[in-house]
């Protein structure tokens, strides 16, 4: 085999989107082994190795070499003909040499010329649309929220994670950390890809009881290991310092599917009191499975719901399973399945609903026919929502704020994805039904800085207020009530100079609140030809598809006002750097959608139809961190 010698000289390159800063550290040296493998030496290896990288390219196989069996290559898209940005891939320290393969990167990729070490990496915001103030990765991928789980005065937000590029692949389960809900500090990684799999998504509990043996109070999480080798298998990891990190099971996976099924995954695991036991909810393809235990390694196959229920077509994915009481009365509570599919939203693409009913400690069943749908949000941007455990009376959800229609070609490179505010769950009844509200949790007040109060306005026609917003930075919080009175349209545009804009408006003819995107900014969200899709698009892991794509993005959302009580609606509106959420009455309606204007929207135009409409109490609140 021919072999080519050379020696890498670190040199500061000019970085895109993302910036590291350069280190004499260490040398390199690039030993190629055929036209598609590299093997790269590092002696007196600084911390990181920084890896270009191109998304539109293929991806190459990053492998740290300890000679140990537990060594995984890394999927990562090695920039070929330009560099979008980097990524940084950790090296061992204390040690003489590092060796690094590289495979299925061609010996031509512009990569090789600008691979550099260093001991930082600046993760310094670069990006137009980062939000102010919702959590996001630092850089990197980001979808479902994971093991949710609060514990010693912390909330733990466990993520979907991929390190090494702004695309899905290399599933981590990231880690941020906060103390009210709000304010997040960003941790190392706490669960790896493995040779099990990628680390898909789950849950944590706090185990009180010792069940599992590693001590009182460790913290205990459960994950589905994905491959195309080993299929979709659940999985157990412990932690003794607070989550920080896991030890995996040693025997895992400690459940696979009876039947071979391929669709197996996203465990959800709680304490079901009258069985003295613990409990996990499985997603199944297009039904939940239940299963029981005594030491959370064992478990045993109780029943499945949710075949035929719901919207359609469906897959099921990332369940959760909690108790609430109806109307605030704790003697009359109800057990609620939160179910998240794809596709199956009402506007494409994915979403997530609900089913309230009973439990007896077997079986599930729901109190409505399986025909009937029950939304959590009327967004396109909600998705994967699960709630934490261990925080006692509370229910707080949080969402994944994309849709897997778009979700690896927003107009973003530093990072991808972002939670949308947390949410606390309640149900109450309507006209003989029982739903299920998400408002946001009450810490968010916590981000007003400055508040405007606004005067008592009435409508009739348009109204247009453009120094509102002047300092707010397009990151506020708009608040009100709306009284229709006779106008059968009733709304406002929140613009800027460049006429972008999103409406939100009551249709009372239709008995609608509708979102309007489709001038919003940015919306042209399409692209045709080939490309690699994830599982969640296909089934498999990686599948190369020609597709068309049309525009997915450019639409309007609407909930029905029926869930509304009176003839005075409340509007909680929180906007941010690519995001609108809009709250009425307490989170009956929720809505979650992306946008992607230009310049911050700085101009509120209100206008009526058909008659005239009061606003009242309304106030305007400069969101920061």
């Amino acid at each position: 085999m021919k072999r080519t010698f050379f020696s890498l000289v670190i040199a500061q390159a000019l970085l895109c989107g993302m910036t590291a800063c350069q280190s004499d550290k260490g040398n390199l040296v690039l030993e190629r082994q055929g036209d598609s493998l590299t093997v790269i030496r590092v002696s007196n290896p600084s911390k990181y190795l920084l890896l270009p990288v191109q998304e539109s390219s293929g991806e190459g196989k990053v492998k740290l070499n300890t000679g140990s069996p537990a060594d995984v290559a890394m999927d990562i898209r090695l920039a070929v003909d330009s560099i979008e940005y980097y990524v940084p891939f950790e090296l061992p320290q204390n040690v003489k040499e590092v060796t690094v393969t590289v495979d299925k990167v061609s010996s031509q990729a512009v990569c090789w010329k600008n691979i550099q070490l260093s001991d930082t990496f600046d993760v310094a915001n670069t990006d137009y649309y980062r939000p102010v103030y919702h959590h996001t990765p630092q850089y990197g991928w980001m979808n479902d929220a994971n093991g949710l789980v609060y514990k010693d005065g912390e909330y733990h937000l466990y993520f979907q994670y991929n390190p090494y590029g702004s695309r899905w692949g290399n599933m981590h389960w990231g880690h941020s950390v906060s103390k009210d809900l709000i304010h997040w500090e960003h941790l190392k990684p706490a669960i790896a890809r493995d040779t099990l799999g990628h680390i898909f998504s789950g849950s944590s509990i706090v185990d009180h009881r010792n069940s599992a043996g590693y001590g009182k109070d460790a913290m205990i999480a459960f994950y589905t290991s994905a491959s195309d080798e080993h299929g979709q298998i659940q999985c157990m990891a412990y932690s003794n310092d607070n989550g920080r990190t896991f030890t995996k099971y040693e025997k895992n996976p400690i459940l696979t599917p009876f039947d071979g099924l391929k669709d197996f995954r996203d465990p959800k695991v709680f304490w079901y009191e009258p069985a003295q036991k613990w409990y996990m909810i499985v997603s199944a393809d297009k039904e939940m499975r239940f299963y029981s235990s005594s030491n959370l390694k064992e478990w045993e196959f109780l029943s499945g719901f949710g075949k035929g229920y719901g919207a359609q077509p469906n897959q099921f994915e990332c369940p959760d399973f909690v108790q609430l009481a109806v109307d605030g009365n704790p003697e009359n509570k109800k057990w609620v399945m939160i179910v998240n599919i794809n596709p199956g939203c009402m506007f494409g693409g994915s979403a997530t609903e609900y089913f309230v009913g009973e439990f007896d400690g077997k079986e599930f069943k729901c109190d409505t026919k399986p025909e009937v749908v029950k939304w959590l949000d009327y967004g396109k941007d909600h998705y994967a929502t699960v709630c934490f455990s261990n925080t006692g009376d509370r229910v707080i959800a949080v969402p994944w704020m994309s849709n897997w229609q778009y979700a690896n070609i927003t107009p973003i490179k530093q990072y991808r994805g972002a939670n949308a505010l947390p949410r606390e769950l309640s149900l109450y009844t309507k006209d003989g039904q029982i739903y299920m509200a998400a408002n946001v949790v009450k810490e968010a007040q916590s981000l007003r800085k400055d508040a405007r109060p606004i005067e008592n306005f009435t409508v009739k026609g348009e109204l247009e207020m453009d120094t509102v917003f002047s300092k707010m930075e397009g990151a506020y919080e708009l608040e009100m009530d709306v009284t229709p009175g006779n106008a059968r349209l009733v709304g406002f545009d929140l613009m800027n100079e460049k006429g972008e804009k999103s409406k939100i408006y009551l249709d009372m003819k239709e008995g609608r609140l509708v979102m309007d995107r489709t001038e919003s900014g940015i919306v042209d969200l399409k692209r045709n030809g080939k490309f690699d899709v994830h599982a969640k698009e296909t089934g498999n892991y990686r599948k190369t598809l020609s597709v068309n794509y049309q525009n997915d993005f450019a639409l309007g959302t609407w909930a029905p006002l029926s869930l509304c009580e009176d003839k005075t609606y409340h509007l909680d509106i929180f906007v941010d750097k690519c995001s609108i959420e809009i709250f009425v009455d307490g989170g009956r309606i929720a809505m979650t959608n992306l946008v992607f204007p230009t310049k911050p929207y700085d101009t509120l135009r209100f206008y009526t139809e058909g008659g005239e409409a009061e606003f009242s109490n309304m106030k305007i609140y400069k969101l920061g961190m």
